[in-house]
Formats: C-alpha cells, sequence, structure tokens
C-alpha cells in the first residue's frame, strides 16, 4: 500500500464566512427579533447605498426577487418575456409563476449574456418584459439592450443574481436598472445562507413589493410592533400576496457580508489573473471582462479547445486528481419543462453549455491549489 498521502479534494466554491458572521447572527438570536425586522430594513440600507440606488427590497431568495419584480414590471398572464435559456432555471421559472411565456434568446458566446442582436428578433407584439442576467458575474450591456426594447414599451429585468461586485459603465452591476434581482445563495459572493433582494427606481413600486413580499399586508409585523402597544394599528390585505420574507439572523449576516464584498471581488480578480497567466497556451478560452465593465469572477468558467476531450471525461479526470470542477452554466430550454419552446436556434447556449467547465475560485483558495488545478487540468487536456 502506498504510503503518499491522498491529497484532499479542492472544492469548487466556499463561502468567506468566520466569526464575526456568528457574532452577528448570535446577537440576532439574542435580541429575542428573529423574523424580518431592524437588521433586514438596516441591511436594506446598506445594500441601496452601497450600488447608489433609490429602493431596494430584501426577499428570501433571488427567484422570490425576479418573481416580485416581474409583478414590480406589470407582467401578467398572457405576456412574454425574452430570456436567455444559458441561466439557471429560475429565471425562465420566475416568468411562469406569472402566468408569462419565457421566449429564450441566444447569447454572446465571449460573455455568456443577451445582447440587443440576439433579443431584438424575439420581441412581439406580446413582450412585456426582458431579463437580462450578468451571467457568472460578467455584466450584461443593459444600456444597449434597453435602447432596443424600451421604445417598444419593454421593460428590462436585470437578474443580477451572480452580479454583486461586478461593474458596469462605471456603476455597480444592476444600478442602473429599473429593476434588479440579487442572490445571497452560498454559491454567490456574498452570502446569507438564502436570500435576495431586489431593488426599483419608483417608490411607490417598492412599497408594493414590501407589501407582497408579507402575504399582502398593509402594514408589517415590524411596523405593528414599533407602533404604542400595536393594538390600534391593524392590516389589511389588499391584494394576493407571498411570504418571501428574509429573516434578521440573515440580514445580520448580509451586513457584514456587504463591508467584505470589495475584498472579495480584488482577491477573486486576482486569482484568475493568475489562472490566466498559468493556462496560457492550453488552448482554453478564460472568460474576461466585457468592454463595458468588470466581472467579479463568480463563475471561473473555461471552454476548452477544439479536440479537447468531452467535458464528462475531463471532469472525471479532474476529480481523480482532487479536483471538483463543475458542468458550465445550464440551458433551460433542454430541460423537461421547457423542451421544444426554443423559437429560434440557440448555437452559443448550446455550445457554451455543452463544453464549459467551472474552476475552483473562492477566497481561501490558496497558490498552492491553484497550482494543483491548473496542473491537473493540464493533464487532464493530454
Amino acid at each position: 500500500m502506498s504510503s503518499n498521502p491522498v491529497p484532499s479534494t479542492i472544492p469548487v466554491m466556499v463561502p468567506w464566512l468566520g466569526e464575526e458572521e456568528a457574532e452577528a447572527a448570535a446577537e440576532a438570536v439574542r435580541s429575542g427579533w428573529v423574523a424580518q425586522g431592524p437588521r433586514v430594513a438596516a441591511f436594506e440600507r446598506a445594500f441601496a447605498e452601497h450600488l447608489g440606488v433609490e429602493h431596494a427590497v430584501a426577499v428570501s431568495s433571488c427567484t422570490t426577487a425576479l418573481h416580485l419584480a416581474l409583478i414590480g414590471a406589470g407582467v401578467g398572464p398572457g405576456d412574454e418575456v425574452v430570456v436567455p435559456s444559458l441561466s439557471f432555471i429560475a429565471t425562465a421559472n420566475a416568468v411562469t409563476y406569472v402566468g408569462a411565456v419565457p421566449v429564450f434568446a441566444d447569447v454572446d458566446p465571449a460573455t455568456g449574456n443577451l445582447t440587443a442582436d440576439t433579443v431584438e428578433p424575439l420581441l412581439t407584439a406580446r413582450t412585456r418584459a426582458v431579463i437580462a442576467v450578468d451571467q457568472g458575474g460578467v455584466p450584461v450591456d443593459l444600456d444597449g439592450i434597453r435602447a432596443a426594447v424600451e421604445p417598444r414599451g419593454v421593460t428590462v429585468v436585470e437578474d443580477a443574481a451572480c452580479a454583486a461586485g461586478s461593474v458596469y459603465r462605471g456603476r455597480p452591476a444592476g444600478a442602473g436598472a429599473e429593476l434588479a434581482a440579487y442572490s445571497f445563495h452560498p454559491r454567490k459572493l456574498l452570502t446569507t445562507g438564502e436570500g435576495g433582494m431586489v431593488t426599483c427606481r419608483d417608490g411607490e413600486v417598492a412599497a408594493r413589493l414590501r407589501r407582497l413580499r408579507e402575504h399582502g399586508m398593509s402594514v408589517s409585523a415590524a411596523d405593528r410592533h414599533a407602533a404604542a402597544g400595536g393594538a390600534s394599528l391593524l392590516e389589511t390585505y389588499d391584494e394576493i400576496g407571498f411570504n418571501h420574507r428574509m429573516t434578521d439572523i440573515q440580514a445580520a449576516v448580509g451586513l457584514v457580508q456587504l463591508g467584505k464584498l470589495p475584498a472579495m471581488v480584488a482577491r477573486r480578480r486576482e486569482l484568475a489573473a493568475r489562472y490566466r497567466e498559468l493556462l496560457a497556451g492550453t488552448g482554453l478560452r478564460l472568460v474576461e471582462d466585457p468592454a463595458h465593465g468588470t466581472t467579479n469572477y463568480q463563475s471561473c468558467w473555461v471552454l476548452p479547445p477544439d479536440g479537447a476531450p468531452e467535458r464528462a471525461e475531463l471532469l472525471a479526470r479532474l476529480a481523480g486528481a482532487g479536483v471538483s470542477a463543475r458542468r458550465g452554466i445550464m440551458a433551460a430550454h433542454l430541460e423537461a419543462p421547457y423542451k421544444g419552446t426554443a423559437r429560434v436556434p440557440l448555437p452559443a447556449t448550446e455550445l457554451l453549455t455543452r463544453r464549459s467547465l467551472i474552476l475552483p475560485l473562492y477566497h481561501a483558495l490558496t497558490e498552492e491549489q491553484q497550482d494543483r488545478v491548473v496542473a491537473a487540468l493540464r493533464a487532464a487536456l493530454g
């Protein structure tokens, strides 16, 4: 039997969490207020200030954020919403939640994002919105898409699930959108375990979304508690709402994470630049900044060259070397709920979803671990 120790597996992602987050969560528990309350309100204010936007509404996930954003955009039964198929299935699912139809558009093969050119051919008289995704943290060209669709009365909702810390034309990604949705899932840079945020410009829309996230209550539980005794402040329910609330425990963690976001982005960009240097000459194409902004490298995806082994074989070889890589972004139109619904060919989408893979990248990744990943990948490529 070999005496050489088996190296530990390098994960694809590890959230940057520590004692500060643990203490913030514990303090929320000790306070006795663990549901949506003062820490959620503080997190909303801090997140809005970070982005430079008017309103931020904290919710239970980015999926619920997209759901509310579409309601805020006036999307409903019979409407069509242009979306990328190359996105986590929640992007398309949120459209179906409001009774509308997701219409799949292709993406730019370099960025994985929608463009005005891929969206325009799919616009019809029924198109009410476009969901523009910042895929893997690469900022979408929001201005280009808005210029193409807004003259037709179509709203652009930005799915900024992956984009906290990314920059678009000098501003935080999502800040320029009418409505944007963010994710705080553990795979994202800024995490609260689960959780999300909707940002918007219109104060009346923000107020409505705050009601809808809490069953449509006209007066929130926190406001009732803050009133003298709360007995005289009775709520009404003027429309059907949802239970999309964030807890104060999550928000306490989010406030700490928000303060760490610049350091997270800087480290990930440093590691991505090192990957690019170490992988030079392999023929692999590594995702990079678009001309209009900078990515946070939420996902460090690569496209193997022609002639490389099939992705399944590459992933198996990497796993055998103790490297946990992942397949690239899924394509919703190839999954059972949406199979056969694509109206146009989606060649870039199908290329990226079939061949790309995601490399380990996280704040605590060491150079020694990164060297192991690169050595394993070079060996896997043969």
